[in-house]
């Protein structure tokens, strides 16, 4: 079963999501905070990342620059409230795989988790 980080502010963002990936089959542990995300330690455990760009203390871009410089990282999904072209190709350029715009279509976010992880396969 593929495992997926939400890191995401807002608690009721977070459960949706979680009650969404685990009905589609994946495990979905969810995080307040990237700082929470990165007191993890073990990046390989997760298969894909779905983050918010704006949270209080560290960003979402703050995570990706992180995440870029170690080489390696799973792949990442930014869902943000927060889409302007100017996020959009900031993310790209740190390697996020997909940009979604809240509020999201379910299965589109489920489509790009899938697609997501097979690219990296």
């Amino acid at each position: 079963m593929p495992k997926v980080a939400i890191i995401e502010d807002d608690v009721s963002v977070r459960r949706a999501f979680r009650q969404l990936l685990g009905s589609a089959g994946f495990e979905a542990v969810d995080l307040p905070s990237v700082e929470a995300f990165m007191a993890i330690g073990d990046m390989a455990a997760y298969d894909c990342i779905i983050t918010d760009l704006f949270m209080p203390g560290l960003t979402g871009f703050d995570l990706m620059e992180r995440l870029h410089a170690q080489g390696s990282a799973p792949p990442i999904i930014v869902v943000t409230a927060f889409s302007t072209s100017a996020n959009r190709e900031r993310a790209h350029r740190l390697g996020a795989k997909a940009f979604f715009a809240k509020p999201i279509d379910d299965q589109a976010l489920v489509d790009a988790i899938n697609w997501s992880i097979e690219s990296e396969r």
